[in-house]
């Protein structure tokens, strides 16, 4: 059956349908990564949004529920090709029998070659899946990514026991958090309390956490003018660690501003520099959004993107802080900057804990 995706400069891809049977509105970014579409798919900081992969083949190791990020929130799914016929041991069922469960529109059979430069040059916008063409664009260019943080956090707190012997305890705030960021800190001891977004500063502190951990995310940074100023209030108070949306605002909470990407960087070969050491890594990264490195009045970048340039992570010494805008526990994805955990260990005081 034919699909369409309509994108809001009127400009027209016909394909065939897959997944879900739902027309469906959001904003169209691309992801260049070779493998990982399962954790793509299940990674909240895409909620509201249309994904189109990169790579012509997907679906090819099908569907395995135990790599799942989180809850699908995607939008719609665009491929040049999905398999389906799946090998792997590990696989339950195909993509198309997944959209169809999470009630996800997809489309195949278009040159995402073409959609993706046509993207690059003007930049990333509203689209719709659609099986007719509608009769105007005002619907697609209405829509806009709004509530999402809320939309995407857990409504209650929970928490996840340390792997072993129990070193620290942390308390992650959850504005869409992938769940490999809580594997990584349970692998080195830590007590998870996730908690909701919306948890104020002075219930956290109260705990007395060893460390506060703000994960990734969805929408537009700036909208969240609650959660930065509950970060304001915990900064200086106790060891934190952002990533991605924790990173940007975090930047924000102290003072700093963000942008809107042309295009944004998602994927899994996204180098960025180290200017302490000089050391280049390969990270994956989902955002549209960045820091503006020189309005930050506090705190010294740390991280660039070797590309573009753009602010990819700052050291907060003064506030016992630091943040990236790239997943160093990237699943899948390369792991180069696993580290990243470790030094937040010893920023709780890992260190000295060993040596007792």
């Amino acid at each position: 059956m034919k699909r369409y995706l309509i994108l809001q400069d009127g400009t027209v891809y016909e394909g065939t349908a897959f997944g879900a049977d739902a027309p469906s509105v959001g904003e169209l970014v691309f992801n260049t990564g070779v493998v990982g579409y399962i954790e793509t798919l299940t990674d909240p900081s895409y909620y509201g949004q249309i994904v189109m992969q990169t790579f012509p083949l997907i679906g090819n190791y099908g569907v395995i529920e135990a790599d799942f990020e989180g809850e699908c929130r995607v939008k719609g799914y665009v491929v040049r090709e999905w398999c389906p016929t799946p090998s792997n041991f590990r696989s339950q069922y195909d993509l198309d029998t997944f959209l169809k469960k999470k009630g996800v529109p997809g489309i195949c059979g278009i040159d995402t070659r073409a959609v993706t430069q046509h993207l690059r040059e003007s930049g990333v916008m509203n689209a719709m899946l659609c099986d007719a063409t509608p009769e105007g664009l005002d619907a697609i260019k209405a829509y806009a990514v709004t509530d999402a943080v809320r939309s995407v956090s857990t409504g209650i707190t929970e928490v996840f026991p340390a792997t072993g012997e129990k070193r620290f305890s942390v308390t992650l705030i959850d504005y869409g958090a992938k769940a490999n960021i809580e594997r990584e800190l349970q692998k080195r001891g830590c007590e998870v309390k996730m908690v909701p977004y919306d948890t104020p500063a002075e219930a956290i502190l109260a705990a007395h956490p060893d460390g506060v951990m703000l994960s990734n995310g969805p929408g537009d940074p700036a909208e969240n003018t609650a959660c930065i100023a509950q970060i304001r209030k915990l900064l200086g108070r106790v060891p934190i660690f952002g990533i991605c949306l924790g990173h940007q605002l975090t930047a924000l909470a102290a003072g700093g501003r963000t942008e809107k990407l042309k295009y944004g960087h998602r994927g899994a070969n996204q180098p960025c520099r180290d200017l302490v050491t000089g050391h280049t890594y390969i990270t994956s990264q989902n955002h549209g959004y960045a820091v503006v490195s020189d309005s930050l009045p506090a705190g010294q970048v740390r991280f660039v993107n070797a590309n573009d340039g753009t602010c990819e992570g700052v050291d907060y010494p003064e506030y016992r802080a630091f943040t990236v805008q790239f997943h160093p526990e990237a699943c899948a994805g390369p792991m180069d900057t696993s580290f990243l955990f470790d030094r937040f260990i010893d920023l709780m005081g890992g260190a000295a804990h060993a040596a007792e």
